[in-house]
Parts: C-alpha cells; sequence; structure tokens
C-alpha cells in the first residue's frame, strides 16, 4: 500500500535522528515503552452461559487474598489483594510520594516495596508490609532495615532497562538521596549493572543462603528478572532456592532509561507470564515458587488475565503514580509551561520537573502532593482494581481469583494466541503450537 508519509522515515524517525546530533548521546526519559505490542487487551474473558453458571456479587464472596513465598520462608507474604506496589526508589520519587503509596498500602492490607538507594523511614513507618529489594547498586543497604521486612526481592534485572543499571539525574542526587547513597550532590548516577559479590546462579543460591540467615528464615526472598531470556532465567532463579520470581517485562516503567532499552528490548508481559509459568512446570515448582507478573498492569481485568496465565499476583507502578495525580492538571500546575507538553503526555520523570510533586525533589513542586490524600487515591484505585477482579471472577463461576486459568480466557488476535497460548476468538486454534 502506497501511503502519503514515508513510513520508515516518520516524523518520531526523523526528530530523534535530530536530537542524537544535537545531544551526541542516547536520549533519556521517564515512563514506559512507547512500541506498540501486544497487551492484556488482546485477550478477553468467556464469562458464563449455561456451561456453568455465575456467582451472586452481593452474597456470594470471591478469595482475594493471595500468599506469597511460602516455599520456604517461616512467615509467608500474606496480602489482602493479589496487587501490590512495585518497587520504586526514594530518589526517583519524593519522599511525600513514597509515604502516600506506603500508607495506601496499609489501607488496602498489601504491600509496597523500597526501591534502589535504601529504605526511607516514612516509608517504613507508614508500611505494615514491606518488600525490602536488593539490588546491585548496594546503595543505602542496610542490613538492620533488611531485617525489618516483610519480604526480600534480589533484583537481577528491570524491566525498562534490562541488563544494565538504575539511573537518576543529578538534579534529583540532592541532600539525603546523596548521603544515603554516598554520592556527590548533583552528579548523574548510574547504578551497577550486576551484583559486586555475585556473578552467576551458582553464587545466587549462596547469596540466597546468606539472606535467609540474616533473616532467619523468616520471610520470603523473591528474584526480580527483567523478561528476556524468560525460561532459562526462571529456572535458574527457581534451582537457586528463590521463593517468588517478579519477571518484569519491557512494559514496564522508569524514572529515567535510555529509550533504546525501553523500546528495543525485553518482551511484553503476555508471553512473559506464559514462559515463566511453563519453567515452572517443568521444574515441578509451578505454584510452589511463587510468580508475580510486573509491567503495564493498569486494571483490575489486567491483572485478573496476568492471573488467569499463572500468576500468583501482579505488581504495579506507573498505575499507582497515576492515581496519585501523575499527568493530571491539578490547581497548582501548568504542565505545558513546567515541562513543555500537556498533562496526558508526560514523561519527563527524569527532570526533576514534575508539576505534580510526584518524581521530583524540588520542595515546592514536592509540596503540591499531600501523602494524605495521595494515599487515599492510591488506595481507592486499587480497591476498585480488587473489585474488578472479583467481578470477573464471579462472572465466570469461580469464587477465588487465584482459581482463574487459560481455559477462562480466549484471544483476539493471531498474536496474542500465540503469545498467551490460548485459542483465538471463534476458533479451536492455538497458533504458534
Amino acid at each position: 500500500m502506497v501511503t502519503d508519509r514515508s513510513q520508515v522515515w516518520s516524523p518520531w524517525t526523523i526528530d530523534d535522528i535530530h536530537a542524537k546530533a544535537e545531544l551526541g548521546r542516547y536520549r533519556i526519559r521517564g515512563f514506559s515503552t512507547f512500541q506498540k505490542v501486544t497487551h492484556f487487551d488482546d485477550l478477553t474473558f468467556l464469562s458464563t452461559g449455561l456451561t456453568r453458571f455465575p456467582l451472586e456479587g452481593y452474597k456470594e464472596k470471591c478469595n482475594t487474598r493471595t500468599v506469597l513465598g511460602a516455599l520456604n520462608a517461616e512467615n509467608p507474604l500474606v496480602i489482602e489483594t493479589p496487587i501490590y506496589i512495585t518497587g520504586m526508589s526514594y530518589g526517583a520519587l519524593s519522599a511525600n510520594a513514597k509515604t502516600a503509596l506506603g500508607k495506601a498500602a496499609t489501607m488496602v492490607g498489601t504491600a509496597s516495596c523500597t526501591g534502589d538507594g535504601g529504605m526511607l523511614q516514612a516509608e517504613r513507618a507508614a508500611s505494615e508490609k514491606l518488600i525490602y529489594q536488593v539490588l546491585p547498586s548496594r546503595y543505602g543497604f542496610n542490613p538492620h532495615h533488611l531485617a525489618q521486612a516483610q519480604a526480600v526481592e534480589i533484583v537481577v534485572g528491570q524491566g525498562a532497562k534490562p541488563g544494565t543499571g538504575g539511573m537518576l539525574m543529578g538534579v534529583k542526587v540532592l541532600d539525603e538521596i546523596a548521603e544515603m547513597r554516598d554520592l556527590p550532590t548533583g552528579i548523574d548516577q548510574r547504578s551497577p549493572a550486576r551484583h559486586p559479590d555475585w556473578l552467576g546462579p551458582d553464587d545466587l543460591a549462596v547469596k540466597i543462603e546468606q539472606l535467609r540467615e540474616a533473616t532467619d528464615w523468616s520471610v520470603p526472598i523473591h528474584v526480580k528478572l527483567g523478561a528476556c531470556r524468560v525460561t532459562d532465567d526462571v529456572k535458574l532463579a527457581a534451582k537457586a532456592g528463590a521463593d517468588g520470581i517478579v519477571i518484569d517485562s519491557m512494559v514496564a516503567g522508569t524514572g529515567a532509561s535510555a529509550e533504546v532499552l525501553l523500546d528495543h528490548s525485553g518482551i511484553p508481559t503476555v508471553p512473559a507470564i506464559v514462559m515463566a509459568r511453563e519453567a515452572l512446570r517443568e521444574l515441578g515448582l509451578y505454584r510452589k515458587v511463587s510468580l508475580i507478573a510486573s509491567g503495564g498492569i493498569r486494571s483490575g481485568a489486567d491483572a485478573a488475565k496476568a492471573l488467569a496465565l499463572g500468576a500468583d499476583a501482579v505488581a504495579i507502578g506507573i498505575a499507582a503514580l497515576i492515581a496519585l495525580n501523575c499527568n493530571k492538571e491539578i490547581p497548582e500546575s501548568d504542565f505545558m509551561s513546567e515541562v513543555g507538553v500537556p498533562a496526558g503526555s508526560c514523561h519527563h520523570c527524569h527532570t526533576g520537573k514534575c508539576p505534580v510533586g510526584i518524581t521530583t525533589q524540588d520542595p515546592e513542586l514536592m509540596k503540591r502532593l499531600d501523602p494524605d490524600e495521595g494515599a487515599e487515591r492510591v488506595a481507592n484505585f486499587i480497591n476498585s482494581m480488587t473489585m474488578e477482579m472479583a467481578l470477573l471472577t464471579r462472572s465466570l463461576g469461580k469464587g477465588d481469583v487465584h482459581s482463574l486459568e487459560p481455559e477462562d480466557l480466549a484471544a483476539l488476535t493471531i498474536e496474542a494466541s500465540a503469545m498467551a497460548q490460548i485459542p483465538l476468538v471463534g476458533t479451536n486454534k492455538v497458533f504458534g503450537t
């Protein structure tokens, strides 16, 4: 088909070349990928008809309680909804944002996660259940803080920047953040790409054992992987002794990453879950080692589909920030004058100029986010997601979100059928098999 514009040399491509010619380096931005990929909207639930009967929402309950990391931990992580708040660092986010997320998690009976740079005391105080991340950088790492956690997450990779370390622009490396990370103030920071004290899966097994001893075998040890070579990575992490595996896809968000990684590395969430599920099944560890899906979870429908494909829980990041007011014009903000784009199109998290006080360390901008009001919005959002999951589950005639399975789904596109390994709507054919 002949079009009126080059499909290879699009305006975006031309602008990209111009920008790199000016900068002399790759471009950096926040938010998430701009790549169009197969996602949860390409799947649909097959609710009840005559084949089974639905459950009544007003008198028949749907269980959403979730237990993570029960394989080896004396005290697995028990949350009231299979949705928790993923690791986002104090530094990438403001103290007000981290505090609000911790409070919101407590309000709905779920967990929040620390992120790179160590534990913010205000978040620890706000979070009844906190997941402590162990990252390659070891910035802010404190074994006493580790011992306070309800779960530990070893970060091998992140979906938004797999195979590389985190980034924090110098405009955010200020005061307490610079001190916690032992970094010079105002200097751009790139975290190491790999852990300093271990390299391969055998070393990871030793590290997991060390963390078990440090936490007295009481809490789960999870491993977070960027979704790339999913099958082998999941098998290696499981064999190393992980109680849970977080698979973080290319759709995941970030405060700052190279655009080339955001748009040209990793695989989408849908096939990542399926590949991880089958890898655990081959080892006889499916439903024993917990599987957490991360990357582009926007609603209860997305979360329910992730569970149907084989996940035990999901972790949300950007969705929680949007609930905090990310990309929303508020009375104090003016997106066009402050970041140069209208609300709804902002991906300038890395600049530290967040007009709503979320991804900034500017004291005046931070004041625009009230932690208590923000917590209520995020709690409302997670509650709504949980209700959506329960509604869909009951419509399928089931009383537990963990009873969702691939048989409850159909694919709307051939690509989704191949990636999710479920039949295409209107056929009995699973493409790609």
